[in-house]
């Protein structure tokens, strides 16, 4: 039939493959997604001196330390000189993990928070306005088109 094809163990994936190249490693490893939880690295030091109000903040809105239990491939990365022995501290920064209903409760607080201030410059701004000289002047214009 067909006596000019090539043989198929020569053309194999690994001829046509293009060269690895180097890349430089990532300063935070990204962790194994647990459906349900948001995942954030949280400041717990910042030059070795410990910063427990960043930590603390943080554990009151709900982020709970993730176990190096949960996220095996951390263990040769974990600093061994940690206060967190039994969770993953990289580089002064904590993985924490939180449900997702409560980043999206977050988001919206935060959202709003921004709408009302928004709302309070908007309506302070037009206090100031004068109708002889408006500071948005909301204007229309009409196109009319001669007879005929």
């Amino acid at each position: 039939m067909a006596t000019n094809r090539l043989d198929r163990s020569i053309d194999t994936r690994e001829l046509v493959e293009r060269p690895k190249q180097w890349a430089p490693a990532e300063l935070l490893p990204e962790p194994d997604k647990q459906a349900g939880y948001a995942y954030r690295w949280i400041r717990v030091s910042t030059l070795g001196a410990a910063d427990p109000r960043n930590l603390s903040g943080k554990l009151r809105e709900g982020w709970e330390p993730v176990g190096i239990e949960e996220q095996p491939k951390f263990q040769l990365l974990v600093d061994p000189n940690s206060r967190f022995k039994d969770n993953i501290e990289i580089a002064g920064l904590l993985l924490c993990k939180t449900p997702e209903e409560f980043v999206a409760q977050r988001n919206s607080h935060y959202q709003k928070q921004a709408e009302n201030q928004m709302e309070a410059v908007d309506s302070s701004l037009m206090r100031q306005s004068d109708p002889r000289m408006p500071l948005f002047k909301e204007s229309k214009s009409t196109t009319t088109f001669g007879k005929g």
